[in-house]
């Protein structure tokens, strides 16, 4: 991961570059939270807790220096570290959440998926009907793709008994894998039509 972010963090934006960092800084979430809950016993609530605390500190100090949360564009390297420091704790706060969810919530990992993507969808729906500033939005959004994303995996890979479907890890992994391509594929698209446009 580290070294994702360090070339991530050096270079012009690529978009590969960025969603190979995203995905890396998730796996290194889930590991912070299962460090927190089994290694050192705190729980899934304290270690949402105590991750929530320390994305608004990370937060609180970048308006501080900014006088902005806004993620694009970043111009400057300190801020774009201060930004990956808020996916690492939103990663693993969205994993400690999706879990405790299940684990303490009694949720099944569908209905999990379910709550987490219904909050997504309030988010968007209130992005485009309401004046609630797109900064707020967006990072509320981005902490809840985290345990949509555990939960529903765990949908995907625990056994049937637990509610799950039982899929090797590789093919779960391709499934999401070929979800993500699709969706960046279908976002991203516009705006290559646009270049095209702009070209002539």
């Amino acid at each position: 991961m580290a070294a994702i972010l360090y070339f991530q963090i050096s270079r012009a934006y690529h978009a590969l570059l960025f969603w190979a960092a995203i995905v890396a800084t998730t796996t290194a979430g889930t590991e912070i939270s299962d460090f927190m809950d089994r290694s050192l016993e705190l729980g899934y609530m304290w270690g949402s807790v105590i991750l929530a605390s320390g994305l608004f500190l990370t937060l609180a100090v970048w308006y501080v220096r900014d006088r902005s949360l806004r993620v694009y564009p970043i111009l400057r390297k300190d801020a774009e570290i201060l930004f990956w420091i808020a996916v690492l704790f939103s990663n693993s706060l969205g994993t400690a959440f999706g879990d405790f969810l299940v684990d303490d919530g009694g949720l099944s990992f569908i209905q999990g998926a379910f709550v987490t993507a219904g909050v997504i969808a309030i988010v968007a729906a209130m992005h485009y009907f309401t004046r609630l500033s797109d900064v707020l939005l967006f990072w509320i959004a981005f902490v809840f793709t985290r345990p949509f994303g555990a939960t529903f995996g765990d949908f995907l890979t625990k056994p049937v008994a637990q509610g799950g479907l039982n899929l090797p890890r590789e093919m779960a992994s391709l499934v999401t894998l070929t979800l993500l391509l699709s969706i960046l594929y279908v976002s991203t698209r516009p705006h290559a039509e646009a270049r095209k446009v702009n070209r002539y």
